[in-house]
């Protein structure tokens, strides 16, 4: 399986902008620019994809595994904080919810740590990896 998507950027890096499409059109020239990255302005940026990849994967691996070892989760609700420091993406924190019958914190602790190492985004990623687990 390939997924794809497309970045025009035009102009400098400060006063430039950039629009980005992906293959199933959910982003579709999206803007992006310096100031939407480096000053919280309208628009996406890098480090927020990276971080809606990251737990949209982790939160499916999750319930992967918890179907497999005979658990329904209710509900699993995932925050991830993509830290951009000094140039450098070097973290990504995640901060999970859950509701799931019948679990025991034990086993609830176990499968979530396995999912955020063997999710295919966290193997991708080549930054340190957090995990700040809360059954409800």
């Amino acid at each position: 399986m390939n997924r794809s998507a497309k970045a025009i950027w035009n102009g400098t890096i400060k006063e430039g902008k950039g629009h980005l499409t992906s293959q199933s059109q959910i982003l579709n020239q999206t803007p992006y620019s310096f100031v939407s990255r480096f000053e919280n302005q309208s628009g996406t940026n890098p480090e927020e994809l990276m971080a809606a990849a990251h737990a949209g994967c982790f939160t499916m691996k999750l319930s992967a595994d918890l179907t497999t070892a005979g658990f329904v989760p209710e509900e699993l609700s995932t925050e991830a904080v993509v830290s951009l420091v000094n140039g450098v993406i070097s973290k990504s924190a995640l901060t999970l919810h859950a509701k799931i019958p019948g679990i025991t914190e034990a086993e609830f602790l176990k499968i979530a740590a396995i999912s955020k190492e063997t999710c295919p985004v966290s193997k991708a990623y080549n930054l340190e990896i957090t995990l700040d687990p809360h059954l409800l």
